[in-house]
C-alpha cells in the first residue's frame, strides 16, 4: 500500500475537504471513518433539515453543488453530493476504521483503529461537533411515563400526529424539529430556557449568509447594530410570544460564545399563530409531563431533547494538551493547533456558513502541511502494523 503522509479522522464535510486539498497539492492522506459510509453525521439527522445556507455558498473546495439542486439543499441531496464529492477526488477512505487512540510519536503521530495502527507526519481531526448527543437530565426524569428520546433519534413527525410532543430546546434543531412536528399535525410546545437570537432565512429575497459575507470586515457590535432595525421590522416584537430580547446582538454572539442564531424557515409565523406553544426551561419531570421554571405544569406524551451535541475528541485523542478545550472542543480550527503535526478542520461556528468555512479551513491546513512537507520524504514516512486481538482497546468513533 501507498503509506500516508497524512491520516485524517472522519469522512465527513471537512474531512474530505482536507483530503481534496492535500490530493490536489499531490500529498499522500488516508481517511479513517468509523460509518460504513461518508457523510454520516449528514445521513443520521432527520428527514427535514436542509441547508440553512444556499447552495452556491456551501460547496466544498473543487466541486460546487449542483445547480439544478434547490438554493437550500434538502438532506438526501447534500448526502448524494458527499458521495459524489468523495468519488470525484483520489482519496484513500478507509471505512469501518473506528479509531481507538491517536497519539504523538516518533516525530509524528500513531493513530490505533480496532485492529490495524498507522504511523504519520500529520494529524487531522475532523469528527464534526455531533460525535456525542448532550444529553443533561433533570429531577423526575425515571419516572416520566412518556417517551423520550434526544434529537440525534429523531427522524419525522408522522408517528407524532396528535399527540402532545415538547421539544426542549431552541437552536437551529430544535426549531425545525418543533415546525416538522407541528406540519405532522403534533401538538406542540417549545421549552426555551434563555433569550434566543431569531434571524430569517433570507432578507428581501437575499440570502442572510450573503449578507453576512458582505458585512464580515465590520466589527460585530457594528454590524448588529446596523441589522438590529431590519430584523425587528421583519420578526416583529416575539417577547409578546414567549421569547425575551438578547441582549446584544446575534454576530456579537457567536464572536463571543461560538453560538449560531436560530435561522428562521417558518417555526416563527407557527409560534406566532399560536400552533406551536413557547414556554420557559424545565424544572423538573413528573410522571406524565414536565414542571417549567415559572411554576406552570403540563402533561405530554413524549419529550424530544434538542439539546445539542459535544464533540468530545478527547475520547480518542491523546497527547493534545492545551489544543482542547472543556468537553473535548478544540481551541482552534483551520490553523496550527501549537501541537506539531496536530490540525483541526470543522470545529470553527461561523457566521458565514460552516460549509463555506470548512472549504476555508481546509484550503488553509493543506497548504501549511506542503509548505511543512517539503523537508520530509513522503513515500517513507508511515508504518502499518496488525494488532494482535488481544492487545485492541476500547473504541471510539469518528463521524
Amino acid at each position: 500500500m501507498t503509506e500516508p503522509h497524512v491520516v485524517i479522522v472522519g469522512a465527513g464535510p471537512a474531512g474530505l475537504a482536507v483530503g481534496a486539498c492535500l490530493a490536489r497539492l499531490g500529498i499522500p492522506a488516508l481517511l479513517l471513518e468509523q460509518a460504513d459510509a461518508v457523510g454520516a453525521a449528514w445521513r443520521s439527522h432527520y428527514d427535514r433539515l436542509h441547508l440553512h445556507t444556499d447552495r452556491g455558498r456551501s460547496g466544498l473546495p473543487f466541486l460546487p453543488f449542483p445547480r439544478d439542486l434547490p438554493r437550500y439543499v434538502p438532506r438526501a441531496d447534500v448526502v448524494a453530493y458527499l458521495e459524489t464529492y468523495a468519488k470525484a477526488f483520489p482519496l484513500d477512505i478507509r471505512l469501518g476504521r473506528r479509531v481507538a487512540a491517536a497519539r504523538p510519536a516518533g516525530g509524528g503521530w500513531e493513530v490505533r483503529t480496532q485492529d490495524t495502527v498507522y504511523s504519520a507526519r500529520v494529524l487531522v481531526v475532523a469528527t464534526g461537533y455531533t460525535r456525542e448527543p448532550n444529553l443533561p437530565t433533570w429531577p423526575g426524569q425515571e419516572a416520566f411515563g412518556g417517551e423520550l428520546l434526544h434529537s440525534s433519534g429523531y427522524r419525522n413527525g408522522t408517528r407524532f400526529a396528535g399527540r402532545r410532543v415538547l421539544v426542549v430546546g431552541f437552536g437551529n434543531s430544535g426549531a425545525e424539529i418543533a415546525l416538522d412536528l407541528c406540519e405532522h399535525r403534533a401538538r406542540v410546545t417549545l421549552a426555551v430556557r434563555g433569550p434566543p437570537h431569531v434571524v430569517p432565512r433570507e432578507l428581501f429575497g437575499i440570502p442572510i449568509l450573503a449578507i453576512t459575507i458582505a458585512e464580515r470586515a465590520l466589527p460585530p457590535r457594528l454590524a448588529d447594530a446596523l441589522n438590529a432595525p431590519v430584523l425587528r421590522a421583519v420578526l416583529g416584537d416575539l417577547t409578546r410570544h414567549g421569547l425575551r430580547r438578547p441582549a446584544g446582538g446575534p454576530l456579537s454572539r457567536i464572536h463571543r460564545e461560538g453560538r449560531i442564531p436560530v435561522i428562521d424557515v417558518g417555526t416563527i409565523e407557527r409560534i406566532k399563530r399560536g400552533e406551536i406553544a413557547v414556554r420557559p426551561g424545565i424544572e423538573r419531570f413528573t410522571a406524565d409531563g414536565v414542571a417549567f421554571s415559572d411554576g406552570t405544569r403540563e402533561a405530554f406524551d413524549a419529550v424530544v431533547l434538542a439539546t445539542g451535541y459535544r464533540p468530545r475528541v478527547d475520547a480518542f485523542l491523546q497527547g493534545a494538551g492545551a489544543a482542547l478545550g472543556p468537553e473535548g472542543t478544540p481551541r482552534s480550527s483551520g490553523r496550527a493547533s501549537g501541537v506539531p503535526g496536530l490540525y483541526f478542520c470543522g470545529y470553527y461556528v461561523a457566521p458565514t456558513g460552516m460549509l463555506r468555512e470548512i472549504g476555508r479551513e481546509a484550503k488553509r491546513i493543506a497548504s501549511e502541511i506542503a509548505r511543512t512537507a517539503r523537508s520530509f520524504a513522503f513515500a517513507s514516512t508511515s508504518t502499518v502494523a496488525r494488532i494482535p486481538s488481544h492487545s485492541r482497546g476500547t473504541s471510539a468513533g469518528s463521524m
